[in-house]
């Protein structure tokens, strides 16, 4: 019972995240196509930092440093996705060269 009580307090303690459109085509794209890698597009992050007051950050695509902080960055998001077994879920992966 107190477990209960204790949950229901902290849902309503959590932030809620505003949605942004989920389109991929047109020029108000937030999204990105599977063929293009899935994930948000820069105009997408920016739409969606300015609405939640977050701090999203492009995928990391390039060859960084070893334990340099992009490379802790995708070895947290490929260890994070490494379920993920829907379409856009690959693309991401591959995009991120996981």
């Amino acid at each position: 019972m107190l477990i209960l009580v204790f949950k229901k307090r902290m849902a309503a303690k959590r932030k809620k995240t505003k949605p942004i459109r989920r389109t991929t085509k047109g020029k108000n794209a937030n999204y990105r196509s599977t063929k293009s890698g899935a994930g948000m597009t820069a105009k997408g992050r920016k739409r969606y930092n300015r609405k939640n007051k977050s701090n999203l950050k492009a995928p990391v695509t390039g060859k960084p440093k070893k334990g340099s902080k992009p490379a802790k960055r995708r070895k947290s998001f490929c260890a994070r996705s490494k379920g993920w077994k829907g379409e856009r879920g690959k693309a991401a992966r591959r995009r991120w060269k996981c």
